[in-house]
């Protein structure tokens, strides 16, 4: 046994426990997103479409908090896929707009199981769930304040 302030053992960071809940939810997701052909990060773009069709691209980043060097390729891979259409703004020839297709818009049904599923294995009242989804986006909110503040990322 070590001196270890308590403050650096890694069962008591909020970082680790943070960390470790993302692994298992990805863990999770991958056999109930598997037949319907998507990985967790499609999914994540899928439920934004979902919600309200035909975004560009700078907004699904936006949503999601991803940059475009990562979100480009994975939503080329889903118009590959089918599920969604890419094409230049109008408006704006810069700017790509995102439309789901009618099979994208199909997985829609097919989501709403594993939905269900995952909050069967989580067991948790709803009220307890929402306060935890609450209390994960303020701290999110104020680490992204702090890191723009300070200039990080």
């Amino acid at each position: 046994m070590t001196d270890t302030p308590a403050c650096l053992r890694l069962e008591d960071n909020l970082c680790f426990a943070i960390y470790a809940a993302n692994h298992a939810f990805t863990a999770a997701y991958k056999p109930l997103l598997e037949p319907l052909g998507l990985t967790y990060p499609q999914y994540l773009v899928l439920l934004v479409l979902w919600e309200r069709d035909d975004l560009a691209v700078k907004e699904i980043g936006l949503r999601l908090h991803l940059d475009s060097g990562t979100l480009t390729p994975l939503l080329k891979r889903m118009e590959i896929a089918g599920l969604v259409r890419r094409a230049r703004d109008a408006q704006d020839e810069r700017q790509v707009r995102i439309r789901l297709t009618e099979e994208g818009r199909a997985l829609q049904a097919r989501a709403q199981a594993n939905h269900d599923t995952l909050a069967c294995i989580l067991g948790g009242a709803e009220q307890e769930l929402a306060a935890l989804r609450a209390s994960l986006a303020a701290i999110t909110d104020r680490l992204r304040g702090r890191a723009g503040a300070t200039g990080a990322s």
